[in-house]
């Protein structure tokens, strides 16, 4: 029995038990997708029923690769549609997907919030994880914000501070899109604290992208998680670097701090066709396929991946 046994995990289909999830994919996307320009050129997106038809087609591959969960991590910015991610859930049986709130944004507040008190933020998040999103009687199960090359500015401060507030209120989980070349860990931390968060259940994203070792070790210290989610995008570090970074911090003793994940997507529009077509290994298969073959034959225990895929996640997801 974990700690979390006998808990309950918010799903697009409903709460689950905690130790029904399987292995926990923590930092996906269904679709990511610039609302407005979605809404008054259709035309890019093409046919809806296509786009979903694919995504069904795609994310029943994962079920059969030992994948039980995703967490989709689309917030405001980034083009959620849970209606759209409903109707792709009820087609896709064999696998979980924990909604999220919040807001993504690099600098600053979006302007229906930015004249508005913070506080309009967090209820609107609080909303989400108690009422249910978008009218639906779905709740978010994370919450979501974005401290990047910019680091901390007034509008992502404003940003993270209310989605601190959330997490307090409600007990739900954190990840932070960070910068891992910035380090700026130190900075949230200090907000994360001000703000009285359970860092044991605040994942700081894309740490994989790091080349420093010692900067992880001095946030997983602190009771970060640390995001290994990048896995496939080779923009910032190889496969062989993002692997080799999981090798050294399980070497460490640090595997109860790690998630593993790709923050890959079924469709993307911040890209013009044919840029991503090199990423060849970006796709949700490529941790089950060739990262943890990789990770195994490194040194990397099944105890200590069976703790970064399921007993961690588990942990940080259930309520």
């Amino acid at each position: 029995m974990t700690q979390a046994d006998g808990q309950l995990v918010q799903t697009v289909r409903g709460p689950v038990p905690a130790e029904s999830l399987g292995r926990v994919l923590m930092h996906e996307h269904v679709f990511v997708l610039t609302a407005d320009v979605q809404q008054n050129y259709p035309d890019e997106w093409g046919d809806e029923d296509a786009r979903v038809a694919d995504a069904v087609g795609k994310l029943r591959e994962l079920p059969g690769s030992g994948i039980g969960t995703i967490v989709d991590v689309t917030v405001i910015g980034q083009g959620r549609d849970i209606h759209r991610i409903e109707r792709i859930a009820s087609q896709v049986p064999g696998l979980n997907i924990v909604a999220a709130t919040g807001i993504y944004t690099f600098d600053e507040v979006p302007l229906f919030f930015s004249r508005r008190p913070s506080r309009t933020m967090t209820d609107f998040f609080i909303r989400d994880i108690t009422e249910g999103i978008a009218g639906t009687s779905i709740k978010a199960g994370m919450l979501k914000c974005a401290v990047d090359e910019k680091g901390l500015t007034r509008g992502t401060e404003r940003v993270l501070r209310a989605v601190a507030a959330a997490h307090r209120e409600t007990g739900t989980p954190v990840t932070i899109h960070t910068h891992a070349a910035g380090q700026h860990g130190r900075a949230i931390l200090g907000v994360l604290r001000q703000e009285g968060a359970d860092l044991s259940r605040v994942i700081l994203g894309h740490s994989g992208d790091s080349k420093d070792p010692d900067y992880l070790r001095e946030m997983a210290d602190s009771g970060l998680i640390l995001g290994m989610d990048r896995f496939g995008i080779d923009s910032f570090a190889t496969f062989a670097e993002r692997a080799d970074l999981v090798v050294e911090l399980c070497r460490r003793g640090l595997a109860g701090q790690l998630v593993l994940s790709h923050d890959c997507s079924c469709y993307l529009d911040w890209f013009a066709p044919g840029v991503l077509d090199n990423l060849k290994d970006w796709h949700y298969l490529h941790i089950s396929q060739r990262v943890l073959p990789y990770l195994r034959d490194h040194g990397v225990t099944e105890d200590e991946i069976d703790t970064m895929l399921v007993r961690t996640p588990r942990r940080i997801l259930a309520s």
